[in-house]
């Protein structure tokens, strides 16, 4: 494992896309040190901002606060990172293997256009998770996000598969566009839930207003639901219904692009 500890904040946002185990892997612990971050216009060596210990491998720890430090494992396709702190912009973006584990808070754009891995935040993330940039039309295309705080706008905008979970609050426009994937709001979500969304699932386990482009179908509790309720719980990432009695309201949408969307809301002690 090699170890880096963040030495002082940065004046201004460090690209440091060299934090990724595909980057370091079989790297002297000199050639570790010399690898190229960006402050600004300007070129540094890593050793400049971290204190490094040990030499390159597919696991690599991170120490402080690194909230100001960008594209950490961006396209990464092995291996494991674990910051012990906090994550700034673009952690794990275009992610194709492997996990990263935030003991702090993420900022915004996590997960961004993945298309495999497993991201655990353990606490609250920015907006965008999952999503498309600007100017794309697919967001993350596979792989696993877990926010075990809350988490900002546009949560899965423009995902096409995979699973993102929240257990906080999630703020407006939750799967934005949505082409597919799953996205689970344990508290819910503020406004705009599902805009434009043509397909995939939002299952919401808190009552949530929906958007007057979206119908009620039906009230049923759906069986695929219990393959996610066992995969998250091998993650140690239960869903909170726990079996009690209830059932799930099912909207479809968005009418108005058209959509073949489906938001499902938990109503518990609620019966058939």
């Amino acid at each position: 494992m090699i170890i880096l500890t963040l030495k002082e904040q940065p004046s201004v946002p460090l690209e440091a896309e060299a934090l990724c185990p595909d980057a370091m892997a079989g790297l002297a612990p000199d050639a570790v040190c010399g690898l190229p971050v960006f402050l600004g216009k300007r070129q540094c060596r890593l050793d400049d901002f971290f204190d490094v210990d040990g030499a390159g491998s597919d696991e690599l720890e991170i120490r402080g606060d690194a909230r100001n430090v960008k594209w950490i494992g961006r396209g990464m396709t092995r291996g494991r990172i674990l910051i012990e702190g906090n994550a700034g912009m673009h952690l794990g973006a275009c992610m194709k293997g492997g996990t990263i584990e935030v003991t702090g808070n993420a900022t915004d754009w996590v997960g961004a256009e993945m298309s495999n891995g497993l991201i655990r935040i353990r606490g609250n993330s920015g907006g965008q998770v999952g999503a498309a940039y600007r100017g794309s039309t697919s967001g993350m295309q596979d792989g696993t996000i877990l926010i075990d705080g809350a988490a900002g706008i546009e949560v899965g905008m423009r995902m096409k598969r995979g699973t993102i979970a929240v257990r906080g609050p999630v703020r407006d426009f939750a799967g934005l566009q949505m082409k597919g994937g799953t996205i689970f709001l344990m508290s819910g979500a503020e406004i705009r839930t599902g805009a434009w969304m043509v397909r995939g699932t939002i299952v919401s386990f808190t009552e949530i207003r929906m958007l007057p482009t979206f119908s009620h179908a039906c009230a049923y509790n759906p069986v695929f639901l219990n393959l996610y309720a066992k995969h998250l719980t091998a993650l140690r990432f239960s869903l909170p219904n726990d079996g009690r009695a209830g059932i799930y309201d099912r909207y479809i949408g968005d009418a108005s692009v058209p959509g073949k969307g489906e938001i499902l809301v938990w109503r518990p002690d609620a019966c058939c």
